[in-house]
């Protein structure tokens, strides 16, 4: 028999389909910080991320017999942990508090636009509608801060402006993008849902 440390994945997966807690354990450190980064991307606070993931392990781990029939176990991770965010912002969508709570906490909930090339038809529309929303100017340059990446620093020297213009600009823009997903917040469920699926 293999030293424990020895363990590959598939016989880990057949330990555990056999209740052993040490195989469900390797699985947890081999995994859980893979996981915990994109749920922490996606739903962005740390408290509620560490709970989706435990929540994930519990339903490995209610699940354990029938593992070992995954063709893969990360993917099979990783559609639990998009499950499971999904629903939550199902239900942020329904709860009123629960969705200010979010917009309160995050504004970066309201632009997850650096997937845009991941995104479906529809969903790069929506994406698109509210960025029709904001001024000429201040589109251009929330598109080349949030979707191109570049610096404020850049972005100055290229549109012979401030830096504190150009904050301004993504401020007043940010604040704009939240009403407007506020108000179409199951366009933005949508959305949200494309991104995990990528």
């Amino acid at each position: 028999m293999l030293p424990r440390h020895l363990h590959n994945e598939q016989e880990l997966l057949v330990k555990l389909g056999e209740g052993d807690e040490y195989a469900f354990e390797q699985l947890y450190l081999i995994y859980s910080p893979k996981i915990y980064r994109k749920i922490l991307q996606l739903v962005k606070n740390t408290a509620l991320a560490e709970e989706l993931l435990q929540d994930v392990f519990v339903k490995i781990w209610e699940k354990r017999e029938t593992l070992n029939n995954q063709k893969s176990f990360k993917s099979y991770l990783y559609t639990i942990a998009k499950n499971m965010v999904v629903d939550l912002f199902r239900k942020a969508a329904l709860d009123r508090q629960m969705l200010e709570k979010f917009i309160v906490e995050n504004t970066e909930f309201y632009y997850p636009f650096e997937h845009l090339e991941d995104m479906d038809v529809k969903s790069k529309l929506i994406v698109q509608r509210a960025l029709d929303t904001l001024p000429p100017q201040r589109k251009r340059i929330y598109t080349l801060i949030k979707l191109e990446g570049k610096s404020y620093e850049e972005v100055a020297e290229l549109l012979s402006i401030s830096t504190s213009t150009i904050n301004d600009h993504v401020v007043k823009a940010t604040k704009s993008l939240r009403c407007y997903f506020d108000e179409n917040n199951i366009a933005l469920v949508a959305l949200l849902a494309s991104i995990l699926i990528s």
